[in-house]
C-alpha cells in the first residue's frame, strides 16, 4: 500500500507534568510514539512522518535510534512554531513533498492504535471516491469527545464538540471523533493552505479541512473502529496507566490464546515484541521489556525481569534479572540471579542464588550454584564453582579474562584474579586466591598454612573481662 502515515507527536502534554515529551513516556517499557510508528509499518504504510516540536532532539535521538534500520522510511519533521494540527500537516507535506496517495494523519498518544485498524483507515481514501474519513468510535464513556453528525448521504454533517452538545446530542450522537484523518493525498496538498486561523487561539485546525473538502463538491464520511480502545490517548499519567492496563490483557490474552499459562494475567507483564513459546507457565511480577523470546515449557518468575533476552526451552527462571542474555536450553537461574549484558547461558546450566554473571559464556551442565560473581569469563562444560567465588576482573583501569576449562571443580570461597587460567578437570581448593595459571587436572592451591595455638582463645577472652573490669 503506498500511503504514507503523519504522526503528530509536536505537542507539550502539559498535564503529564513532565521533563519530557509526552508521547516518549512508555507502555510495557515501549515509548507509546512507538507503538503507533511500528502499527503503521505493520499496516503496509510506505513512508512515515513524524512531527515533532517539544523536546525536538529527544525525539529526534529516540525516532532515529529506534528506526534505523528499517525498511521502512521513519523520518522526523520539526514543526519549529507550533501554530495547531493544520500547520503541522502542512510542514509535513511540505517537508516531504507528499502530493498523492492516502496520508493517514494519526496522534502521537494513540498506543493501542493496531495495524489492522490503521491498514482499512488508509483504504477507505485509496480508491479516490472519498477524499477524507474521520476515524469514530464509541466508547462507553462518551464525554469529552467531539461527536459526529451524520447526514442523510453517510457523509459528516458536522462535528460537535462536547461544550457545544445540547443535552439532546449529548444523550443521542454516540459516534466520537477519534482525532485522526485519512486524506486523498493530492485533495489534501490542494487544500491545505485554505486553512485559516481566525479562532481564540489563531491556529490552524486540520478538521475545518472537512468543511474545506466539502466546499470543492468532495465526498467526506467516517471510518469507525469497531473496538474503541483503538481511538483512546494519553493525556495524564493517569490514562498512561489506564491504557498500559489495557495493552497488557490485549498482549496477556493473545498469549493464553496461543498456549500459554498466566498464573494470574493482571500481574505479567509483557511487551509487545516479546514472544513466549507454548506450555510456558508466567508467574506475578514477571516483566518481558523489549525484544525478548522464550521458548517452550519455561517456567518464568515469580518476580523476574527480561529485557532484550533470549530463553530457549524447558529452562526455569525465577526471581532473575536478565539483560541482553542468552540462555540456552533446560537452564535454571536464580531465585535472585542477575545476569547482565553479554551472559551466555549453554544448554542445562545453572545460575544459582544470588549469583551476578556479566559478559561471560557458562558452558554446557555447567554451575554457579549460590552466592558468585562471574564476569568475562569462559568456561567450559561440566564445571562446579562453590559458593562465594569470584573472577576478579578488573583492575581499577582495564578488564581481564579468565578462562576456566571442561570439568573443573573451584572450591567455595575462590578468588580468581584475570587474567587467570584454569584447565581442563582442575581442582581448586577452597578460600584460594589463584594468581598463576592451574594446569589440567592439577590441584591449585592459594592460601596461607593453618597455625593453632593452643590456649589462646581463652586467655584472650580473660584480659578482654579484664580490661572490661578495669
Amino acid at each position: 500500500m503506498d500511503a504514507t502515515a503523519i504522526i503528530l507527536a509536536a505537542g507539550e502534554g502539559t498535564r503529564m507534568k513532565s521533563n519530557h515529551c509526552k508521547v516518549s513516556h512508555k507502555i510495557l517499557g515501549k515509548p507509546m510514539v512507538q507503538w503507533i510508528v511500528d502499527a503503521t509499518i505493520k499496516a503496509g504504510c510506505s513512508r512515515v512522518v513524524v512531527v515533532i516540536g517539544s523536546h525536538a532532539d529527544e525525539m529526534r535521538a529516540l525516532i532515529d535510534g529506534a528506526y534505523v534500520s528499517s525498511a521502512t522510511k521513519v523520518e522526523c519533521v520539526e514543526q519549529t512554531e507550533r501554530l495547531g494540527t493544520g500547520h503541522a500537516v502542512k510542514v509535513a507535506l511540505e517537508a516531504c513533498g507528499i502530493t498523492q496517495g492516502p496520508v493517514v494523519v494519526l496522534n502521537g498518544d494513540l498506543p493501542l492504535i493496531t495495524a489492522d485498524t490503521v491498514a482499512k483507515f488508509a483504504q477507505t481514501v485509496a480508491t479516490g471516491e472519498l477524499a477524507c474519513t474521520v476515524m469514530t468510535m464509541t466508547p462507553p464513556d462518551p464525554f469529552g469527545y467531539g461527536r459526529i453528525k451524520l447526514g442523510a448521504d453517510g457523509q459528516i454533517e458536522r462535528i460537535i464538540e462536547q461544550k457545544d452538545c445540547t443535552p439532546e446530542q449529548a444523550a443521542t450522537l454516540l459516534e466520537c471523533n477519534a482525532g485522526c484523518y485519512a486524506f486523498d493525498g493530492a485533495q489534501l496538498a490542494a487544500h491545505i493552505n485554505e486553512i485559516g486561523n481566525d479562532n481564540a487561539q489563531s491556529e490552524y485546525y486540520l478538521p475545518d479541512m472537512l468543511e474545506i473538502l466539502k466546499g470543492h463538491g468532495q465526498a467526506v464520511s467516517i471510518f469507525h473502529c469497531d473496538d474503541y480502545r483503538d481511538g483512546l490517548g494519553v493525556n495524564s499519567r493517569i490514562q498512561l496507566a489506564q491504557l498500559t492496563a489495557i495493552a497488557r490483557d490485549r498482549i496477556n490474552e493473545h498469549w493464553m490464546a496461543e498456549g500459554v499459562t498466566f498464573i494470574d494475567p493482571t500481574q505479567a507483564w509483557i511487551g509487545p515484541d516479546a514472544i513466549i513459546g507454548r506450555d510456558t507457565v508466567v508467574w506475578p511480577q514477571t516483566h518481558l521489556i523489549g525484544h525478548v523470546t522464550v521458548g517452550e515449557e519455561c517456567q518464568l518468575g515469580p518476580n523476574s525481569r527480561l529485557t532484550d533476552a533470549t530463553v530457549g526451552s524447558g529452562c526455569i527462571i525465577d526471581e532473575t534479572i536478565a539483560i541482553e542474555a542468552v540462555i540456552e536450553n533446560g537452564v535454571d537461574c536464580g531465585p535472585r540471579a542477575y545476569l547482565r549484558p553479554g551472559t551466555h547461558m549453554l544448554d542445562g546450566s545453572k545460575a544459582g542464588t544470588h549469583v551476578e554473571i556479566k559478559k561471560s559464556t557458562i558452558g554446557e551442565g555447567s554451575k554457579v550454584p549460590h552466592l558468585s560473581y562471574i564476569g568475562d569469563t569462559t568456561m567450559g562444560s561440566g564445571v562446579n564453582v562453590g559458593a562465594g567465588s569470584i573472577t576478579c576482573n578488573y583492575d581499577g583501569v582495564h578488564k581481564h579474562k579468565t578462562v576456566i576449562g571442561k570439568d573443573a571443580f573451584i572450591g567455595s570461597d575462590t578468588m580468581m584474579v584475570a587474567p587467570a587460567q584454569i584447565g581442563d578437570g582442575a581442582l581448586v581448593a577452597a578460600g584460594s586466591v589463584i594468581t598463576e595459571p592451574v594446569p589440567a587436572d592439577a590441584l591449585g592451591l592459594g592460601r596461607a598454612r593453618q597455625v593453632n595455638i593452643e590456649g589462646w582463645a581463652a586467655d584472650y577472652r580473660r584480659r578482654l573481662h579484664e580490661d572490661n573490669e578495669a
